[in-house]
């Protein structure tokens, strides 16, 4: 039988590989109250905490936001352009124009 030493050591390795080991982006699919249809990919970068790459139904470029501070939920903007969610909902801001979005 193991000592409860050598489990706890073995269970605290496979937690530092787990929480070291690589990133990876996630995606979701929303769809705003004006129709628009946006691929989200959210990733995290070696230089800031994160970055939404959004391909907008209909646009040959998608649109990449680098996240910002936020006191609530996840906000990434630049420029004119914001895009903020929280849970399921997101608001989507381009052109003077905000929109409420959801997830499919």
């Amino acid at each position: 039988m193991k000592s409860k030493f050598a489990i706890l050591t073995n269970l605290t390795s496979l937690t530092l590989t787990f929480a070291i080991g690589p990133a990876t982006a996630a995606e979701a699919n929303y769809i705003c109250d004006d129709g628009t249809q946006l691929s989200a990919t959210f990733s995290p970068t070696a230089d800031t905490p994160g970055k939404v790459s959004l391909k907008i139904a209909g646009a040959e470029q998608p649109l990449e936001l680098p996240q910002v501070l936020s006191a609530d939920g996840g906000r990434y903007a630049a420029g004119a352009a914001e895009f903020w969610i929280k849970g399921n909902s997101a608001t989507f801001t381009r052109d003077g124009s905000t929109q409420n979005c959801h997830t499919k």
